[in-house]
């Protein structure tokens, strides 16, 4: 409590101030007055003048005097809930005393601290009864006195325990009651952040490292929120490997993202890569992770029994029994919107999975795309017992829309405080710029489907036969049409290859165009572009589109319409007729669909984005399919940039990939390379720093090691 040489304290100091400067008002506008009420003058000596003392002397003032303790005349709190936005934003209730003359009333509502805030007509009374509540502070610049969540029944006692006045309480709702009851009983795990391995916890920035103990704090059923590109993966693993005597974990997640997480799993978690299963509808792939693959589409029940299982939502329906029947203690839902439709099978199918689990972390740059009733389902997920009726949390949150029940916004200021309160943690880059790297690559693996593969498999076959015939001849004549065999079946399976990946490419795409973020999407294949524009034209997305076919007069027009608008969320770009010249500094996510043979046309392509005028960290991510032209040209790629860089600068180059861990912007980025081809890794080590240390023998012989 703030107090002075008068021994007043800080409230009651505002409010003396306040009184005065009230008085004066009333004394100057009847001065003002005087002379025109003069014909009235017998009518006001009828009336007995109140007094305004100041010291000694005492002077009429004509009555009557409005109150003067009103505190919502001074500092008005913009950000906070008030009643008369909804009718129902809060419980009155009225404790009577012995003394009815004199009525009080106090408002508890939710600050955007997180905390409790009292809102109340200076009163010495209510003053002394908030003075015993635990950690209860004034808070003089808003003129309220703020008191943590936990601190509330105190409050609520002391003021009922109050005798001699009237005292009206308007209290928080009750749904905000159960859910600060409900966050508040959920066990504090964060002493288990000590048992996180070193080789995870040194490579987290100090944000994910926050966000770790947020979780942990909340009992490990949290919503992260991150904006898109700040390491939610890496935050979930890293809360995963803090509770290992609560595995096996199921982890659900879009179709596009089941082989992505599933090599993260393997980088940064001491696991067999056996122990790590994956269901998919079809895979003709390789598997050089060393992933035990199931078909969902297999007759019968499917075996779950890996040490991490991970399902896409649209497969969730079709094994449901046997993912009820698994004793899955911890679940994360990756992209948790996908959940939004209460209707969906999807969504009343993975429902009673999240709410079984003694662990949930759900994981969503955008959990609420546009209306409070999208969080709906997450929140019920995170928390039955508070979210059980859609009805209670429509009338408050979801009033005022136009296009049906519950598609509007009420009271969104309270439901954001007390999302941030019980269950959510959200960062935007511009937060925790100063944290990242400028650039940070990283491989996003896709899954192709079986009869996308068929005519790549008949051309490496072919190839093959081929490559043995150039060892075997004799004749210079032979091995060069030979060769040039080679070349033109290799040019078939780059074109082949993108065809393949397009069903896939597409599936990522629209997991990105759920996020909502500005981004730039580069391919070479006529049909890659082609598709990809169809996409986004068919899902209403705005968009620009670069390639050979632009006229060369329209083309700054178009980059124009993507800086300046934010209706225009994509750019697509051919690598060669995109990637030069061009400033694109509105998005910061660059995807490359396909891989060029030259590395400095990628180079130059991920430049638009990160170049003078960029204000965020960029983040590159290569959509790359085994068994496809990817794992050629990235030997070839690292061959061109390691003679290029030994001719010009006397040492060998790579295609270097920025540590998205790199704790010291001071320093120059760090990087990790390698000329490993995808077909020859088993996890993201050349993209992405590995950090289990069961691997240091292996990096060990690598020409460009693992840092």
């Amino acid at each position: 409590m703030e107090t002075d040489d008068w021994g007043f304290s800080s409230e009651e100091l505002d409010s003396l101030e306040k009184d005065a400067l009230n008085r004066i008002a009333q004394r100057n506008a009847t001065t003002a007055t005087a002379t025109a009420t003069t014909a009235a003058s017998t009518s006001t000596r009828a009336h007995a003048p109140s007094t305004f003392y100041h010291g000694s002397h005492a002077r009429p003032i004509p009555s009557p005097v409005k109150p003067v303790f009103e505190s919502h005349h001074a500092h008005k709190v913009n950000s906070l809930p008030t009643a008369s936005a909804n009718p129902s934003a809060g419980t009155t209730r009225k404790v009577s005393g012995d003394d009815t003359s004199k009525t009080r009333s106090i408002k508890f509502f939710l600050h955007a601290s997180g905390n409790v805030a009292a809102k109340f007509a200076y009163d010495q009374v209510l003053v002394g009864a908030l003075r015993k509540v635990p950690k209860a502070t004034w808070n003089a610049k808003e003129r309220l006195w703020i008191f943590p969540l936990l601190s509330l029944p105190s409050a609520e006692k002391f003021i009922g325990e109050l005798s001699g006045s009237n005292i009206e309480v308007e209290t928080l709702d009750p749904l905000l009651h159960r859910a600060i009851a409900a966050a508040s009983a959920v066990p504090d795990l964060q002493d288990r952040y000590d048992s996180m391995p070193d080789s995870i916890k040194s490579k987290l920035l100090p944000f994910q490292r926050d966000g770790v103990r947020f979780i942990l704090q909340h009992g490990g059923r949290v919503l992260l929120a991150d904006e898109m590109g700040l390491g939610k993966t890496l935050q979930a693993i890293a809360v995963a490997s803090c509770v290992r005597d609560s595995w096996p974990v199921l982890v659900l997640t879009p179709s596009s993202l089941r082989l992505q997480w599933a090599s993260m799993i393997q980088q940064w978690l001491d696991i067999a890569s056996s122990d790590i299963h994956v269901v998919l509808s079809s895979y003709s792939g390789s598997n050089k992770g060393g992933f035990t693959i199931t078909r969902s589409n297999t007759k019968g029940d499917i075996s779950l029994d890996g040490m991490f299982n991970i399902v896409s939502y649209d497969v969730v329906p079709k094994i449901q029994e046997s993912l009820m029947s698994s004793d899955f203690k911890f679940v994360i839902a990756d992209e948790s919107h996908f959940l939004k439709n209460a209707q969906a099978k999807r969504t009343t199918a993975s429902l009673p999975l999240l709410q079984k689990a003694r662990y949930l972390m759900l994981l969503s740059g955008t959990p609420a795309l546009s209306r409070p009733i999208e969080l709906f389902k997450q929140l019920e997920a995170l928390y039955p017992t508070v979210y059980k009726n859609v009805h209670e949390y429509g009338n408050r949150y979801c009033l005022g829309g136009h296009f049906g029940m519950y598609q509007g916004a009420s009271n969104h200021e309270e439901l954001h405080n007390l999302m941030k309160a019980t269950v959510m943690i959200r960062r935007l880059k511009k937060d925790v710029l100063s944290e990242l790297p400028v650039k940070r690559r990283q491989q996003v693996f896709l899954d192709l489907a079986d009869k996308d593969m068929r005519q790549i498999n008949a051309l490496f076959c072919e190839l093959d036969v081929i490559k043995n015939k150039i060892k075997a001849c004799k004749s210079k004549e032979e091995g060069e049409s030979l060769k040039l065999n080679e070349k033109q079946i290799i040019n078939k399976i780059y074109t082949e290859s993108a065809e393949a990946k397009i069903p896939a490419v597409l599936d990522y795409l629209g997991t990105v165009i759920e996020v909502g973020c500005k981004f730039i999407v580069f391919a070479h294949h006529q049909s890659m572009i082609d598709s990809i524009h169809q996409l986004l034209l068919k899902k209403k997305v705005g968009c620009i589109r670069i390639d050979g076919g632009t006229p060369a007069g329209s083309r700054q027009s178009l980059v124009t319409d993507f800086q300046e608008k934010d209706a225009i969320k994509a750019a697509v770009l051919s690598i060669k007729a995109g990637g030069v010249g061009l400033t694109l500094t509105a998005a910061s996510t660059v995807i490359f669909a396909e891989l060029s043979w030259t590395p400095g046309d990628m180079i130059q392509a991920e430049d638009r984005a990160h170049r003078i005028g960029q204000v965020s960290s960029v983040n590159v991510y290569y959509l790359l399919a085994s068994d496809t032209v990817d794992d050629i040209i990235w030997d070839v790629v690292q061959s061109k940039l390691e003679n290029l860089g030994q001719m010009l600068d006397g040492h060998e180059n790579t295609l270097k990939v920025s540590n998205n861990n790199s704790n010291n912007q001071q320093q120059p980025t760090r990087m990790i390379s390698s000329s490993s081809s995808p077909s020859k890794q088993k996890t993201l080590d050349s993209f992405v720093k590995r950090c289990s240390s069961h691997n240091a023998e292996a990096d060990s012989n690598h020409k460009h090691p693992r840092h």
